[in-house]
């Protein structure tokens, strides 16, 4: 993107008639508008689909970022792209743990299945949306995981039952009594040339 075209991009986003919503940085090659009112993002996407200046006729991708309890939980993050102007733009919507959103559907039909996948892993609902189901993990799975309060581990494991013929899910267990957390080594000197391994040696001898 030349600098003409982000001069223009960014002016035009300034044009905006709720720009005083709008905080917009450069970041290299590409605007980054932060929205900060989430009942304005339908507002926002008609304007950058229809405004001749920037025609951002493409949603790239939609994800999401959790932050915990800071800067009001969740951003939601949306990357579009401009055919006409070859400019792209980054729009970022805070939002908080239960907020819902409004599917973008109606200006940009692939919506649809980011939002799904959103909804799959953040569990972040979408107003609007005619078919708000998960989309990689099965429909019993149990939590979100991409949000940082679900365990690595998870809740459950998968396998199938030959007894039963049939999957079945069980509770996690991990049995590691091997495990001993340090700054040294994970283990409990079970390992030749591990450090605590060195150690326990040395003790005998």
């Amino acid at each position: 993107m030349n600098n003409d075209a982000l001069i223009l991009l960014v002016d035009s986003l300034k044009s905006w008639k709720e720009s005083s919503s709008l905080d917009i940085t450069v970041d290299k090659d590409h605007a980054v508008a932060v929205l900060d009112s989430k009942d304005l993002l339908l507002s926002f996407c008609s304007y950058i689909l229809e405004q001749p200046s920037l025609k951002m006729t493409q949603l790239i991708d939609i994800t999401a970022v959790d932050y915990l309890k800071e800067l009001g939980t969740f951003c939601m993050v949306y990357h579009f792209l401009s055919m006409k102007h070859n400019t792209r733009l980054r729009l970022k919507v805070f939002i908080h743990e239960h907020d819902n959103l409004d599917s973008v559907k109606v200006f940009y039909p692939n919506a649809l299945w980011y939002e799904r996948e959103v909804y799959d892993m953040f569990g972040i609902a979408f107003n609007n949306h005619p078919d708000l189901r998960r989309l990689l993990t099965d429909y019993n799975f149990d939590g979100h995981p991409l949000r940082k309060d679900f365990p690595v581990t998870g809740y459950v494991e998968v396998r199938y039952d030959e007894s039963k013929e049939r999957v079945v899910y069980e509770p996690i267990s991990l049995n590691q009594p091997c495990r001993e957390f340090d700054f040294e080594s994970p283990w409990e000197g079970y390992l030749k040339g591990d450090e605590k391994a060195t150690k326990a040696q040395e003790t005998k001898s």
